[in-house]
């Protein structure tokens, strides 16, 4: 008897070349608010990584979750399976805040630890974590110090 299982397989197509550079959280949350749908930012929380090659160029952004007004699942598993699918070696962090407040909650610094100490086993950076509002502010846990 022959035991029958799933093939697996892993695949990355890039559809267009990665020509946007980030230099700064400016840049970063340009093209995240750029990216971020409007009619739900003020709604409900995301978070999104912004996957980047080896020179900063941005290959793409994922939304990894959705969830309430107040917080939204981060599995890191599913994260990483993303980033290393896609040839990334380096990560920007990104979620929103409905409330308008900029301040990082202690959830948001555990989880930034996390996934940044489990990067490092990876030797993947994560440059920044982002938190974006409605009208398009944001505040920058690396401008900040605390990455």
């Amino acid at each position: 008897m022959k035991s029958k299982v799933n093939e697996i397989q892993v695949r990355y197509k890039e559809k267009l070349k990665a020509s946007f550079s980030i230099g700064c959280s400016q840049d970063a949350c340009n093209i995240l608010y750029d990216n971020w749908d409007k009619d739900t930012i003020g709604l409900h929380e995301s978070f999104k990584i912004l996957l980047l090659n080896n020179s900063n160029k941005v290959k793409g952004v994922y939304e990894l979750s959705t969830g309430g007004i107040t917080g939204t699942l981060v599995d890191i598993r599913i994260l990483f399976a993303i980033v290393l699918k896609s040839v990334s070696t380096a990560i920007i962090l990104a979620h929103n805040h409905p409330s308008s407040k900029l301040k990082p909650s202690e959830a948001d610094k555990q989880i930034t630890r996390k996934i940044k100490e489990a990067a490092t086993f990876l030797d993947i950076k994560v440059l920044d974590h982002i938190i974006i509002v409605p009208n398009g502010a944001y505040y920058s846990f690396a401008d900040n110090g605390i990455l």
